[in-house]
């Protein structure tokens, strides 16, 4: 899973372009504005660049989900255009509403931080979960990480698919093989040649290039 936020591509670059190249090598596209543009608001923001993924979805055939990090409002107005479901924090709208307002076939996944947000996970209709950080990560501003060995066990405790996040990268998601998927952003969107970033990330996550 990409999460695609524009503001980690290299400065100067075409964020969309950058996104262009890692494709071939996504499962999921996970659409996450970190800033934006001074008089946007962020779920126009969200809902402007998310427009863009799905029409690059399109455009080049991909296969890949594309899914709205925090809006609900924005997965659910483009629902109808192709959008795949939503990702939820602690802190955004609870999931049980979230399903209610976008019906049982939008996937829906949901931020944990540790073992006693993952059983509570259990017992709600979400999809998926993340969990994080693995490592320290600037983009969240953690300067600590619950480490690899924190996500194999919430992967074998959780019925549903879980996603590692934070500080992963194409050095130590060999790491995280054991559970099989994971959740990156700056490794990629920084990278100088983001597919072959991507593809290696696969790699190290069991998967075939």
């Amino acid at each position: 899973m990409l999460i695609f936020t524009p503001e980690l591509c290299p400065s100067g670059s075409d964020p969309l372009a950058v996104l262009e190249r890692a494709l071939p090598a996504l499962d999921v596209i996970q659409v996450r504005v970190k800033d934006p543009e001074l008089g946007t608001s962020a779920a126009r923001a969200t809902c402007d660049w998310t427009r863009r993924v799905l029409e690059l979805i399109v455009r080049t055939r991909s296969d890949a989900l594309v899914l709205v990090n925090d809006r609900v409002d924005v997965a659910a107005t483009l629902a109808p255009e192709g959008v795949d479901g939503v990702h939820l924090g602690a802190d955004d709208a609870p999931s049980e509403l979230a399903r209610a307002l976008l019906g049982p076939d939008m996937l829906i996944g949901l931020s944990t931080h540790g073992p006693a947000d993952v059983a509570l996970a259990e017992e709600s209709s979400v999809d998926y979960l993340g969990f994080g950080p693995i490592h320290a990560t600037a983009t969240k501003g953690y300067t600590r990480g619950l480490g690899s060995d924190a996500a194999w066990v919430a992967a074998r405790a959780c019925s549903r698919p879980l996603f590692p996040i934070g500080g992963i990268d194409a050095i130590n998601a060999c790491e995280l093989a054991e559970v099989g998927r994971a959740a990156v952003g700056h490794a990629i969107l920084a990278s100088q040649d983001p597919l072959r970033t991507a593809r290696e990330i696969a790699q190290l996550l069991g998967h075939g290039a």
